[in-house]
């Protein structure tokens, strides 16, 4: 595989992860942290990071969200979920550092 398709393949899998994450919001009313942050365009990686900041800065904006479970290669965790508006409100009082960060803060507080 040369560098021009592995890019190619990257992109979309990129694009398709942000696509799949915004439709289960869609269809769904209400997603975890986690899930807004990758729909905001963020890696898995990076989302689960602000997920963790954002989820601190939840208890702040006194936003509780809804309980639910999240069932993940056979076995099931006790997980919240936000709607868009309540990952606005949240996404106002988060302050990063990183320009990456910034900008998924802005989309998420647009979001709403």
């Amino acid at each position: 595989m040369n560098a021009k398709a592995r890019t190619a393949r990257q992109i979309l899998r990129d694009r398709t992860r942000t696509q799949r994450a915004t439709a289960r919001i869609t269809r769904q009313g209400v997603g975890t942290l986690a899930t807004h942050c990758v729909a905001a365009g963020l890696g898995i990686r990076e989302a689960r990071t602000v997920a963790g900041s954002l989820r601190k800065n939840a208890a702040k904006a006194k936003v509780t969200g809804t309980p639910g479970i999240s069932y993940t290669h056979g076995r099931a965790r006790s997980c919240t979920r936000y709607s868009q508006a309540e990952v606005a409100r949240i996404a106002v009082i988060y302050r990063p550092r990183k320009p990456a960060y910034k900008a998924v803060a802005a989309r998420l507080t647009l979001a709403a």
